[in-house]
């Protein structure tokens, strides 16, 4: 079997039978596809360390950020993973090859004035949509990928809960904010649906809203209402959990509503707290001046 057909296979697994998001799939494809164009025509029985190595080199030199080779080499360490498994090459190249080490790197959370200024009326066409959808994803730190993929059913408006289908295909069951459940009546009462369309937030055309557009939407909305233009879903996510820390909610309360498989992800926002809290003591404590 050729590199490119065991490539293939593999992404054929992880989409039928691992059941990996269509981002994930598309990610994965993207890296192998740059990685067999960097082995030309090199049988995959032939593929070597050095080629691993030099493949991340020469990412390197295009100016990827470590982040992304790290990315690179998970996908590529997969896929001989997979291949070793088959039977299709005798070990995994990339076996030994260390990621080179990503930044340390806190989340930008939003002030929460800046989180209200997103949710004032404006006058566009679709404010009641985007009221509803805003209240929702910051309310409940969704993903914008969760977001969109609510369906009606998913909705108990009367319990106050949204059942979420999150990464891996992992469900939970999340608390819904009497206010946004509020915005997500208003809004309900005036959607309108093509077809038998299930889909909760929907576009002009009456289909399933799409993660793209709910990123055009937020710039357009933090630009019409004063609101930080760097605001992205991801980072409303980031804001919903640091506020929570803030509160007093704990930690691992706030990893089951993120949905994080790690309790070490959701340990980010820790820092993040200590971060702020040691801003503000230098700003306000007396002999926090002798430190520069």
């Amino acid at each position: 079997m050729s590199l490119q057909e065991a490539m293939a296979a593999f992404l054929k697994e992880l989409a039928q039978i691992r059941l990996a998001s269509e981002h994930t799939v598309a990610a994965y494809r993207r890296d192998l596809r740059d990685f067999a164009e960097h082995c030309a025509e090199l049988p995959l029985s032939q593929v070597r360390r050095t080629h691993v190595q030099d493949w991340l080199v020469a990412s390197h030199a295009r100016g990827l950020a470590a982040s992304t080779l790290a990315r690179r080499l998970s996908a590529l360490s997969g896929f001989f993973d997979y291949c070793e498994r088959e039977g299709l090459c005798e070990m995994n190249p990339c076996t030994g090859v260390k990621a080179p080490k990503r930044p340390g790197r806190l989340p930008r959370a939003l002030p929460p004035e800046q989180t209200s200024a997103l949710l004032h009326a404006t006058d566009r066409s679709s404010d009641v949509r985007d009221l509803a959808l805003l209240a929702v994803m910051y309310g409940c730190g969704l993903r914008v990928s969760e977001v969109v993929g609510l369906n009606l059913d998913d909705l108990d408006l009367q319990q106050l809960e949204l059942r979420v289908l999150g990464k891996g295909r992992k469900e939970r069951v999340v608390p819904l904010p009497e206010k946004a459940a509020v915005f997500v009546q208003d809004y309900l009462a005036q959607r309108v649906a093509a077809g038998d369309e299930m889909a909760v937030f929907l576009n002009q055309r009456g289909k399933r809203l799409s993660a793209r557009s709910v990123q055009r939407m937020l710039k357009d909305r933090a630009l019409q209402t004063g609101a930080d233009m760097s605001v992205t879903p991801h980072r409303l996510r980031h804001s919903f959990a640091t506020h929570l820390l803030a509160g007093g909610v704990d930690l691992r309360a706030i990893q089951e509503l993120l949905g994080h498989a790690s309790l070490a992800t959701t340990e980010r926002y820790t820092h993040l707290d200590i971060a702020r809290l040691t801003e503000a003591y230098d700003r306000a404590h007396p002999r926090a001046k002798r430190r520069k």
